[in-house]
């Protein structure tokens, strides 16, 4: 492979369409504000640069980015791109990764509003995420100790598993399918509303109105807590570990519960069962 050091690149395109090359310790920033500087590139290892111009990656395949910088500037960084390896990198630009399949991230510090939209694939382990409508109408999702914060996350996902993460967001999992979640601790108000078989196992869920309008809504060993109006019109089984302020009109299925504030059922619709069962 082909090695570039210590270059620093500001014009458009500047590494048009290139294949099985190294950059290293370069800088992709100057005054002709060039776009798409790597375009259409393949087998490219970046390692150690700084990106502060708009969409450096789009239409890569075989990709791999290691140490490096994109700062707010570097806007839609990585776009229509497959087999992604990204490790130890900072992506602060708005809308970073999109369209993208097979992406693998690690150690990486995302802050980047609309991040992930419809990705097919996507591995991400010890990393930390600041968005709004972080990844949505994207499938395959394997994310291990994540720690994310914002709005609107994972919405319209398809067939993922969540495990060892933090999530602190309004509105998550709207409209998802098949989804397992692990070990989580899940935050914020509105969870999961109008999801399809969603499950959670051994998390911790915190916010008001959780868990509404789902199907096939499975809670294994779960703490919920400020959880007031929780499985309005949702078809659920759930095993709960903690006091539920209130639970409100569900569909059907069982909740077992050790203590719950208010139980409301006011539609005749509303068939589910309230099991209180204390710890032994």
């Amino acid at each position: 492979m082909n090695t570039i050091t210590n270059k620093i690149f500001d014009e458009e395109r500047a590494l048009y369409g290139l294949q099985n090359l190294i950059i290293k310790d370069c800088s992709f920033d100057g005054p002709a504000d060039g776009e798409s500087a790597l375009k259409e590139g393949k087998e490219i290892i970046v390692q150690n640069c700084f990106f502060n111009l708009r969409y450096p990656f789009w239409h890569d395949e075989g990709l791999k980015i290691t140490a490096t910088e994109m700062t707010e500037f570097c806007r839609a960084a990585v776009w229509y791109s497959h087999d992604i390896e990204i490790v130890d990198t900072k992506l602060h630009g708005i809308k970073a990764l999109r369209e993208c399949g097979n992406v693998k991230m690690c150690g990486c510090e995302i802050v980047s509003p609309e991040f992930g939209w419809s990705v097919q694939g996507i591995e991400m382990e010890d990393c930390t995420a600041e968005s709004e409508y972080f990844m949505m109408r994207s499938n395959h999702l394997d994310f291990r100790n994540v720690r994310m914060k914002g709005k609107y996350s994972f919405q319209y996902i398809t067939d993922s598993v969540f495990e060892d993460c933090v999530f602190d967001s309004k509105d998550t999992f709207w409209h998802g399918k098949n989804i397992t979640i692990l070990n989580c601790v899940v935050k914020g108000e509105y969870l999961a509303w109008y999801s399809e078989n969603i499950t959670f196992e051994n998390c911790k869920i915190i916010g008001t109105q959780p868990l509404c309008y789902c199907r096939n809504l499975r809670l294994i060993n779960c703490e919920m807590i400020e959880t007031d109006l929780s499985f309005e019109r949702s078809e659920v089984e759930a095993t709960l570990t903690a006091p539920v302020d209130s639970i409100k009109n569900p569909l059907s299925g069982h909740i077992y519960v050790p203590v719950v504030g208010e139980v409301i059922k006011d539609i005749a619709e509303a068939k589910g069962e309230i099991i209180i069962k204390k710890k032994q």
